[in-house]
């Protein structure tokens, strides 16, 4: 975490800035717990400080509880339902159909091909601008452009979580691509894709890269 005289001054005024805060407009953030500080990482390190943009400004308030209430610290904000998993969906018959038809576009034999490196991805649209509003409307369309990434990677690629802001994928690899390269292509394919759609091109500045060069990256698996 940087120290707050290093962040831009609208990052020191906000919220989103402190640590342990979890994104808590996704869905899939909220169950992995997900910090809004690193979608923030993300955004700032492909910026000058000096000219600094964000969409994603939540100012830092403080709260005043009256004598007798319940203290707010005693509520704990990370705790899960039971049953939550990181990845929920990964064993579903959507998925496991979207994997058979990935292998078979690839022209192999599945019982010669090892996908056994499982990654969760995400990065942010340029300045963090909430471009997919409302997310359902654009679900299928984005899905169905990420899942098409899989043949460029010689693996599969699956969206698992579509936010204002920011995408979640799910890749499989047989270790042949490195990280940095298999986000690049991804990227580069979904970009083009996407920018075809002229409603959220218009949200887009003229010119601009539909995502940020930053990426947060695990393995899974």
């Amino acid at each position: 975490m940087p120290n707050s005289t290093e962040l831009p001054v609208k990052c020191q005024e906000c919220a989103k800035s402190e640590e342990g805060s979890i994104h808590n407009k996704c869905g899939f953030c909220r169950e992995i717990h997900l910090s809004d500080a690193t979608l923030c990482h993300l955004n700032r390190s492909t910026q000058e400080r000096s000219d600094f943009q964000c969409y994603a400004f939540q100012p830092l308030l403080k709260v005043v509880i009256p004598s007798g209430h319940e203290d707010l610290d005693s509520f704990d904000h990370t705790k899960k339902g039971a049953g939550n998993e990181p990845f929920p969906s990964l064993s579903s018959d959507t998925m496991k159909y979207k994997k058979a038809l990935a292998l078979q576009k690839l022209n192999r034999d599945p019982e010669g091909v090892f996908i056994d490196i499982k990654y969760h991805f995400a990065w942010n649209v340029v300045y963090r601008r909430p471009v997919f509003s409302p997310p359902e409307d654009y679900l299928s369309f984005i899905g169905n452009i990420f899942f098409k990434c899989s043949e460029l990677i010689g693996g599969f690629v699956n969206l698992i979580t579509l936010a204002l802001d920011h995408v979640h994928v799910y890749v499989e690899s047989d270790g042949t691509h490195s990280v940095d390269t298999m986000i690049r292509e991804i990227k580069r394919f979904s970009n083009n894709a996407i920018l075809s759609n002229p409603g959220i091109k218009s949200k887009i500045d003229e010119g601009s890269e539909m995502w940020d060069v930053a990426y947060f990256s695990q393995t899974v698996g």
